[in-house]
C-alpha cells in the first residue's frame, strides 16, 4: 500500500470518528437535560471514573491508557461545556499549579476564573458565581495546606473529587543566579525547595506571594529577584528559567480537591473516599475513642490531621480521610457512634478515590 492509500484510509477513519464524536456529544447533551430537570448536577465525577475504567479495559494499544484518558478528558470537557455553562474557580493568575490541576480535572473547554486566594475560591462557589472550585489541600513534602483545611470547616460546600499533580519547580528570573538577592513565591513552594535554596542561595531574602504565578509576574520587572514556580508560568509571562527541578524531592506531589454543591454518588468496592472533621472531649483516651468506631468495622483510615480550632486554647479539629462512602452502612454506623462521643462531627464530602480509579 502506497503513502496516498494510507492517507486516504486515515481520512476515512477521521470522518467516522468526527461523526461518532458528535453522536456521543448529542447523547451527553440529552443526559444533561434529563439531569437538570431532575435537579441533579451535570458534572458527575463518579460516572467519569466508570467511563475511564471501562476505556482502560477496552484499550488494546498501541496507544497507552494515559494517552486515551487525555483524549477522553477533552471529549468529556467539550460535552460538559455544551450541556451547561460551567465556570471553575481557581487560585490565579494563569499558570499556577491550581490552574494546572483544574485543567487536568476538567479539560480545556470550560470557563475558568482566576482568583486571589483560596478564600475567594470558596466564596465564588458559595455565591454561585462559579459552579466548582479547585483548592490545594496537601503536599507530599510540606504537608497540609492549613488555610484550605480551615475553610473546609466553615463551608457548606462538599468535596466532590480529588486529584494528584506532580509538582516540578523552577527558579525563574531575568537575572543570573549570582545576582539574585530576593526570592518570591507561595510559602509552600519555597518550603519544597528549602535544601536547594540553602545550597545555592544561602541567606537570600524570602517574600511570600499569594501564588507562584503572581511571583513570576512580579519578578519580570524587578532585576535581582527570582520566583519559584512552574515552567508553564515562565513561558506564559516570558521570564527566563534559571534552574529547573529545584524541588528537594523528585517525587513531589500536591493533592487538590474539587469543591461543589452536589455530593458525588457512591461507587462502592473500595473506590470511594470520604473526609470528615471532628472535635474531641477534653479527657484521656478521647482520640482513641474517636478512631475505634472506624477501626472495629474494618474501615481503612488513610489520613488524620489536626488543626487548632481557634475557638479556645488547646482545642483542635481533627481531619480524617477514610476509604468508603458516606452512604455505606458501616460508615453510617461508625458516624452514629462517633456522634455520641464527639462534640462536633462534620461530613466534608465523599468522592472517587483517585488511587482506585
Amino acid at each position: 500500500m502506497d503513502l496516498q492509500k494510507f492517507r486516504s484510509k486515515i481520512d476515512s477513519l477521521d470522518s467516522k470518528i468526527v461523526d461518532l464524536l458528535n453522536e456521543r456529544v448529542k447523547l451527553a447533551i440529552e443526559i444533561g437535560h434529563v439531569k437538570e430537570k431532575a435537579g441533579k448536577d451535570v458534572y458527575d465525577p463518579s460516572r467519569e471514573v466508570e467511563i475511564l475504567s471501562k476505556i482502560d479495559s477496552k484499550n488494546k494499544g498501541p496507544l497507552g491508557n494515559d494517552a486515551i484518558r487525555s483524549i477522553y478528558r477533552e471529549i468529556i470537557s467539550a460535552a460538559l461545556a455544551l450541556e451547561k455553562p460551567i465556570t471553575v474557580a481557581y487560585l490565579g493568575p494563569e499558570a499556577t499549579f491550581t490552574h494546572q490541576a483544574a485543567i487536568k480535572n476538567f479539560g480545556t473547554s470550560l470557563n475558568y476564573t482566576p482568583l486571589n486566594s483560596f478564600s475567594d475560591v470558596f466564596s465564588s462557589v458559595e455565591k454561585g458565581e462559579a459552579q466548582y472550585g479547585v483548592i490545594a489541600v496537601e503536599n507530599s513534602t510540606e504537608g497540609a495546606v492549613t488555610h484550605s483545611l480551615d475553610l473546609l470547616v466553615e463551608t457548606d460546600l462538599k468535596i466532590i473529587s480529588e486529584l494528584y499533580l506532580d509538582v516540578s519547580l523552577c527558579l525563574i528570573s531575568q537575572s543570573p543566579l549570582a545576582d539574585i538577592k530576593v526570592i518570591h513565591s507561595k510559602d509552600i513552594a519555597i518550603g519544597q525547595c528549602r535544601q536547594w535554596l540553602s545550597r545555592k542561595l544561602p541567606g537570600v531574602e524570602e517574600v511570600y506571594t499569594p501564588s507562584t504565578a503572581e511571583a513570576v509576574r512580579y519578578v519580570k520587572d524587578h532585576p535581582g529577584t527570582a520566583a519559584i514556580a512552574a515552567a508553564a508560568a515562565a513561558t506564559i509571562y516570558k521570564v527566563t528559567i534559571v534552574e529547573e527541578n529545584i524541588q528537594d524531592k523528585t517525587d513531589n506531589v500536591t493533592r487538590f480537591l474539587i469543591i461543589g454543591n452536589f455530593p458525588s454518588r457512591r461507587l462502592g468496592k473500595g473506590r470511594d473516599k470520604s473526609s470528615f472533621v471532628f472535635t474531641l472531649q477534653d479527657k484521656p483516651g478521647a482520640l482513641q475513642g474517636a478512631l475505634d468506631p472506624f477501626c472495629k468495622r474494618g474501615i481503612n483510615m488513610s489520613k488524620i490531621e489536626s488543626r487548632p480550632s481557634k475557638r479556645k486554647l488547646w482545642d483542635y479539629y481533627f481531619f480524617v480521610d477514610i476509604i468508603g462512602h458516606y452512604e455505606d452502612p458501616e460508615v453510617q454506623e461508625a458516624l452514629e457512634e462517633l456522634n455520641r462521643t464527639c462534640p462536633m462531627v462534620k461530613w466534608l464530602g465523599s468522592y472517587p478515590n483517585s488511587k482506585k480509579s
